[in-house]
């Protein structure tokens, strides 16, 4: 498995949340609402979810730990080089594509 493509979409006025991420796995397999968060031990990326009608989470993904680890470093990394050179002025208020 490879990470093709990685898309960053910076929240601007959020404390915790820092951007939204986009993922294409294979150039075949696209995964979006990933969130990059601040967390009490730095930055990590969470999975997308929904919740369901009882109120919880649903839809994690089961993925082993370096494939966690894999995902994470490349869309820190991303979106750090997104904050160093942003593409578009405004893309960091606008939130990732419906």
């Amino acid at each position: 498995m490879e990470i093709t493509e990685v898309r960053v979409f910076p929240v601007a006025n959020e404390e915790r949340l820092k951007a939204y991420a986009t993922i294409t796995v294979d150039n075949v397999f696209l995964i979006r609402d990933l969130r990059v968060i601040n967390g009490n031990s730095g930055l990590f990326v969470a999975m997308p979810s929904r919740k369901m009608k009882d109120g919880r989470s649903g839809h994690r993904p089961s993925l082993n730990s370096e494939t966690r680890q894999m995902i994470e470093k490349k869309v820190i990394a991303e979106y750090e080089r997104e904050l160093a050179n942003p593409t578009k002025k405004g893309d960091a208020e606008q939130g990732p594509p419906a």
